[in-house]
């Protein structure tokens, strides 16, 4: 007796079908590369320490000429000043305000111009006995401080008193391997921390508790992102403004220096990727 053939099963068939197409896959082909990540940045906070203008700055020669022009205006528009009412004639006063009036009408039409007055010459006499007394009691007073300090002349960038017309700023040297580099006081944020409470401390402990600053607010004035390679994370420092009322830097380790300077002497002891990076946070004046 002849046993009958077993059918195939078709799920054994399939199932012989999928293992032959896995073993079709070369086992030693690679795994698809994982996207490549980029190491966290780096926060850093940055002070910008400014010591405005103590003087003010020294007129134009247009700004002169303009001033010159609108008092001429209003000596000829203003109304005679009463002397006769504030001065008793013949004193010594009279003659004193006589001859200012005289001197102020010649600086401001010019001696041609001037107005010419009958005076006698007692009268002359009384005015400029009244002038002489005037000048010594001004060689008495104390004279004017020049615009000029002395730390200009000596080139003392450690003084506050340099350029005194113009607005400076505090930058440090802090050690950059085997050499050095300028920039703004610059310090690394801690985790929680906020950056202005970051900057107050970082500044702080840099530069001494020797001052009177002020942070002007609590949200930076600009952000600066230096060229970093793809090995190393990148570095993101956030400017903060702040100005100094009174006392001085007392740099601390690791800072081997600090200079007070203007914008554009800035411009000449930074990086250039620096400088472009800072100067629209600078003011020119």
């Amino acid at each position: 007796m002849s046993v009958p053939l077993a059918r195939p099963c078709r799920r054994a068939a399939h199932l012989v079908s999928r293992s032959l197409a896995t073993a079709a896959v070369s086992p030693s082909s690679p795994p698809p590369h994982a996207p490549h990540k980029s190491p966290k940045p780096v926060l850093y906070t940055s002070v910008i320490l400014n010591r405005s203008p103590i003087l003010t700055p020294s007129p134009t020669t247009f700004e002169r000429a303009f001033y010159a022009y609108q008092q001429r205006i209003r000596r000829a528009l203003h109304n005679p000043f009463p002397s006769e009412f504030y001065f008793k004639q013949g004193s010594l006063l009279e003659a004193h305000y006589n001859a200012e009036e005289r001197a102020r009408e010649r600086v401001a039409w010019g001696p041609k111009y001037a107005r010419e007055e009958d005076v006698s010459p007692e009268k002359r006499a009384a005015e400029q006995a009244a002038l002489d007394q005037t000048e010594m009691q001004e060689q008495s007073d104390d004279k004017l401080v020049s615009r000029v300090h002395p730390s200009d002349a000596a080139r003392d960038y450690h003084s506050l008193d340099r350029k005194g017309r113009r607005n400076l700023y505090l930058l440090v040297e802090r050690p950059s391997g085997a050499s050095s580099v300028w920039e703004f006081p610059r310090g690394e944020t801690q985790q929680g921390e906020l950056l202005h409470q970051a900057a107050h401390r970082d500044f702080h402990a840099q530069c001494g508790n020797h001052m009177d600053t002020w942070i002007v607010a609590r949200k930076p004035i600009g952000v600066y992102k230096p060229p970093a390679l793809e090995t190393s994370p990148e570095d993101i420092t956030f400017f903060f403004k702040a100005h100094i009322m009174a006392g001085q830097v007392r740099p601390q380790l690791p800072l081997k220096d600090f200079v007070w300077v203007t914008k554009q002497e800035i411009e000449k002891r930074v990086k250039k990727d620096y400088w472009q990076g800072v100067k629209d946070m600078l003011s020119d004046h």
